[in-house]
């Protein structure tokens, strides 16, 4: 499955600085929108970024994160969009120009059965392919994910109108307005020595062709 170009992006998030012990440390501002505030979002649900998450694990495994398309109750399905590329950037140089890109699609088989395509993926020679909800595995220590998850995002709703109408910070640490909601995500595992560097900028971007 060949992913095809001539893409327009539509969303991208991004977090930048040098990923030492566990911090991105310096990260320059950056602006961004989540969870249906980008322009155009409500009209193009499935390229809708709503978060983007990045850290580094213990063993030296860079994990990325994206999590997309409108939030679902408990139960409900995932969003897949075969027409919608997303995309992993990593810039190991400082010079906001991507050195490495890795890119996921979705499609059909004749079966109507969702399967996933990752690209790009540093330190392996091919792409990982798989069905949905299934981890795939590369043979040089990249993994793959993508499927219907809770949203890992915290807030508290309740408390930040709250805090807006009085002016008096009204956050109660243990009330998630998010809690039992579903998004859909991809999450990518490379190794940090396929990288070359730890002093990375990261970002999401979507694109429709």
């Amino acid at each position: 499955m060949a992913i095809r170009k001539n893409w327009t992006m539509l969303a991208a998030l991004c977090v930048t600085g040098a990923m030492l012990g566990g911090h991105l440390t310096d990260a320059p501002e950056a602006s961004a929108a989540d969870h249906a505030e980008a322009p155009g979002a409500a009209a193009d649900s499935a390229a809708d970024i709503a978060d983007f998450y990045a850290w580094h694990t213990q063993n030296d495994t860079l994990v990325m994160v994206v999590t997309f398309a409108p939030l679902t109750p408990a139960g409900g399905e995932a969003t897949w969009d075969a027409d919608v590329l997303y995309s992993f950037h990593i810039d190991t140089d400082g010079d906001n120009t991507p050195d490495f890109d890795v890119r996921t699609r979705f499609g059909q088989n004749d079966a109507d059965e969702w399967g996933m395509l990752v690209e790009g993926l540093p330190g392996e020679d091919g792409p990982l392919v798989g069905p949905v909800a299934t981890m795939a595995e590369g043979t040089n220590g990249a993994k793959a994910w993508a499927g219907i998850t809770d949203d890992p995002f915290f807030f508290d709703l309740e408390g930040f109108e709250t805090t807006l109408m009085t002016g008096a910070l009204s956050f109660d640490p243990n009330r998630d307005s998010l809690a039992g909601v579903n998004v859909t995500s991809i999450v990518v595992e490379v190794p940090l020595s396929a990288l070359g560097s730890t002093n990375l900028s990261l970002w999401a971007t979507t694109g429709r062709k």
